[in-house]
């Protein structure tokens, strides 16, 4: 079931004095949020950047250990804008972007990001449905492209897209252990096959 803003603002009105809070550091104005009628509270962005480089990698291999996972550093190049400077998004061009946001989820809350509607019929589109895990704490990474055919300049501080929370069942007291957990910068994160892929993956003797 899908939480209404209002019970987010109580969420977020009482985080100081539960156990397992819901937590959005700045936290957003708690009066228009009651009175906003909406279902999800809009995010920022923030100030960190990832631009991916021109690589000598000739192409990302999932199945090749020796470039998977890769040297972020070696993809991607981190830039810093400060509050009050645009970034220029090209037409075709995707970038990382991040939540000026610090969240916090407790263990029966999971939410989902999905870009505004408004940045949308301009071209500029944010991942859909981004999945956000019970106790996941940290800045959200955003993917950003710009599928226009006119240069977009976003800026920081800007509301960029939107968090849905829902509740969750579980009987376990496990909360999310991602390494995408705890940061404040966009993460490229890694990429790899499972077991079952690897399985399939091998060579079958002929018979």
């Amino acid at each position: 079931m899908i939480i209404k803003a209002d019970v987010i603002a109580n969420l977020l009105d009482e985080s100081d004095k539960a156990t397992d809070p819901l937590v959005i550091m700045p936290q957003p104005n708690l009066r228009k949020l009651r009175r906003s009628g909406s279902a999800s509270v809009d995010l920022r962005l923030g100030t960190w950047f990832r631009t991916m480089r021109n690589s000598t990698i000739k192409s990302l291999d999932v199945w090749d250990p020796k470039t998977n996972p890769p040297n972020e550093n070696e993809l991607t190049k981190l830039h810093y804008v400060p509050f009050g400077k645009d970034f220029v998004l090209h037409p075709n061009t995707f970038i990382l972007g991040v939540s000026l946001e610090w969240i916090r989820l407790p263990k029966n809350l999971a939410a989902y990001v999905i870009g505004k509607s408004k940045w949308g019929r301009r071209g500029l589109i944010i991942a859909t449905a981004t999945g956000v895990h019970p106790g996941f704490t940290g800045c959200l990474t955003l993917e950003i492209t710009n599928l226009g055919e006119i240069p977009i300049c976003i800026r920081p501080a800007m509301s960029i897209c939107q968090l849905f929370l829902h509740r969750v069942e579980s009987t376990t007291e496990d909360i999310d252990q991602s390494t995408l957990s705890g940061n404040r910068k966009p993460v490229l994160g890694a990429v790899a096959p499972d077991d079952i892929a690897l399985k399939l993956s091998k060579p079958i003797d002929n018979v």
